[in-house]
């Protein structure tokens, strides 16, 4: 994974290491190591921050080539990135459900974002995740738009064993699920996972709507999922979700397939908000805790 960012940050340690680090030679390798990140579909803003942090600590220092040359390049890169996921902090869901759990009300998640991510999916990973760390879970099915959309939640969900609330195609969301909320409290479920159409983002009523349901039940976690495939594209969807929904995470879904990584650090960066798991396959197992000291420390390899 993330092949591409790996080599822009070798390939700025080596060409640094080759140079004198006079400002013009400095100014030249930081150039090309912007135009890497930025083909690793790492966002402008993000590259500009990286690059800015490297031009502060090195600008001055004239050192011949030398061993110790890449190692300190390798330092800033890694403190810069670091201090990105940094920022956005981090969300312990296992303690944040436990908490709940002793009040006897639901916690409640919610899973937002748009056609072809895998959504739907990763809710039924999500709930195989609760259901082995002791909680009971069921799952609302939010999607009343796209046709077959139900039936494809209740078969994922059977296969992790969850039980499913759903209504008709057409019903309102929100309805749904508030009806997910009643169920849970009723049965003393320890998690609720509300599943949701696919929106576009750039269509203004179903962005709305998404924002009702947010309204409407208030969930304990707003989840947002991206492709980590699309890269620049799934940043602008999480950004345009952050301003609707204001979510607290993000799950990047394909990224075993994603040779770039630029999509993980861009999106932490635009919106604040911390990638919680990697989607790393097909399985309901293939859902990974995202670590960014891991992260960071891969990049360097």
């Amino acid at each position: 994974m993330f092949e591409k960012l790996r080599e822009a940050f070798s390939s700025l340690s080596k060409i640094v290491s080759e140079k004198r680090l006079t400002p013009k030679e400095l100014d030249e390798a930081l150039f090309s190591f912007q135009l890497a990140l930025l083909e690793s579909d790492v966002a402008q803003e993000v590259v500009e921050k990286i690059a800015g942090g490297i031009r502060a600590e090195l600008t001055g220092l004239s050192v011949e080539r030398s061993q110790s040359t890449p190692a300190l390049v390798r330092q800033v890169l890694h403190r810069s990135i670091l201090d990105v996921f940094s920022k956005a902090g981090s969300v312990d869901l296992i303690s944040r459900i436990e908490e709940k759990r002793k009040t006897g009300e639901p916690f409640t998640i919610l899973f937002l974002g748009i056609n072809g991510t895998g959504k739907t999916t990763t809710v039924a990973k999500f709930a195989k995740i609760i259901k082995r760390s002791g909680a009971s879970v069921v799952v609302a099915a939010g999607d009343t738009h796209r046709p077959g959309a139900i039936e494809q939640l209740t078969e994922h969900a059977s296969r992790v064993s969850a039980k499913v609330i759903a209504q008709r195609y057409g019903a309102d969301p929100a309805a749904v699920a508030r009806d997910g909320v009643l169920y849970a409290k009723a049965h003393r479920v320890d998690v609720l996972l509300i599943d949701t159409a696919g929106r576009m983002q750039t269509n203004q009523n179903l962005m709305e709507e998404m924002s009702k349901i947010v309204r409407v039940i208030n969930p304990d976690l707003k989840i947002f999922i991206g492709d980590s495939l699309t890269g620049n594209d799934a940043v602008s969807q999480a950004e345009l979700f952050s301003k609707y929904t204001g979510f607290d995470g993000a799950i990047l879904t394909k990224a075993d397939a994603d040779t770039k990584g630029g999509a993980a650090l861009s999106i932490v960066f635009s919106t604040g908000k911390p990638i919680l798991y990697l989607g790393i396959g097909q399985g309901y197992d293939d859902l990974a805790p995202f670590d960014p000291k891991s992260f960071v420390n891969n990049l360097f390899q």
